[in-house]
């Protein structure tokens, strides 16, 4: 594209810290709050301005350019840490666009030509404009980051592995069971039966609100694999509603055993490990 012309490098030569001070005000008032970190921020303003001038001096709005990598990379970082920290996209998008009044406001006072003024500004407006953009793509970049970290801590979470007896765990689910959550589940339940050697893991689906053709597969798809590790799986809280679903939908569930509740599931796996719980009583002969 063509270049940018002498207008904007000269207003961005002079009264630097005038425009700082306009530009953080609008910040602020856009905002609705005053920044808590307000030296930060005008550390981060004057910086931008620093690459911004730099990069404007080498006659090209094309922001992909080598020469305006320091830009990209000053907003990424600004993008990057106000996601983390709390800032809304609105906030991170005025850094750039609050820029416009007050830098073509001086634009206008450094020029007395009227048609290359008009040209100039157009040009600083699809400047800033790609600026904007870019930061705002960033900003969203690394929310979807996190959020997607998030998401995965949530699900790990979500999916404890508890050692009931010896050789016996307990996977209790709760919450909808998809595709996502079912290699996490998975993955859990396997490392966990490698670092006990238990023989019997109790899948309690107790917390599922519904069973349908996909939870059932997933559910048999874990069941598959502990048995190749080794471990026989129970499946308790099969309540009256999904065991009528499981039997609509001609879900096979035959080879695995199911029981009511986690107590009952719990029984059967001491029995299967050779374990008996009986009742102690006290000196009176009562129980205890």
């Amino acid at each position: 594209m063509a270049d940018i012309g002498k207008v904007l490098n000269d207003t961005l030569q002079k009264d630097e810290q005038g425009l700082l001070n306009e530009w953080i005000a609008l910040q602020a008032k856009a905002s609705g709050r005053r920044f808590t970190e307000e030296k930060q921020l005008q550390t981060q303003c004057r910086e931008f301005l620093r690459s911004f001038r730099e990069a404007a001096q080498s006659h090209s709005d094309d922001i992909s350019t080598p020469a305006w990598a320091g830009v990209r990379d000053f907003l990424t970082q600004l993008s990057t840490t106000r996601a983390r920290s709390g800032s809304t996209p609105v906030e991170t998008a005025l850094f750039i666009f609050s820029l416009k009044e007050p830098l073509f406001t001086r634009m206008r006072q450094n020029s007395t030509d009227a048609e290359t003024l008009t040209d100039e500004i157009w040009r600083a407006t699809l400047l800033l404009d790609r600026l904007g953009l870019f930061t705002t793509e960033a900003f969203q970049k690394t929310r979807e980051e996190v959020i997607a970290r998030q998401q995965q801590e949530l699900l790990e979470l979500s999916t404890p592995v508890v050692r009931l007896w010896d050789n016996v765990l307990a996977l209790p689910l709760i919450g909808t069971l998809d595709s996502a959550r079912t290699q996490v589940v998975m993955q859990n339940l396997l490392e966990a039966i490698v670092q006990t050697r238990s023989d019997i893991a109790v899948i309690d689906i107790t917390g599922v609100p519904t069973v349908d053709t996909l939870v059932a597969q997933h559910l048999l798809k874990t069941v598959a694999a502990a048995r190749l590790m080794g471990a026989d799986c129970i499946i308790s809280g099969i309540r009256p509603q999904i065991a009528q679903t499981i039997i609509h939908l001609g879900v096979n569930l035959e080879d695995v055993t199911t029981k009511a509740t986690l107590a009952d599931a719990f029984a059967v796996a001491l029995k299967r490990t050779g374990y008996a719980v009986t009742r102690l009583k006290n000196s009176s002969g009562s129980a205890s």
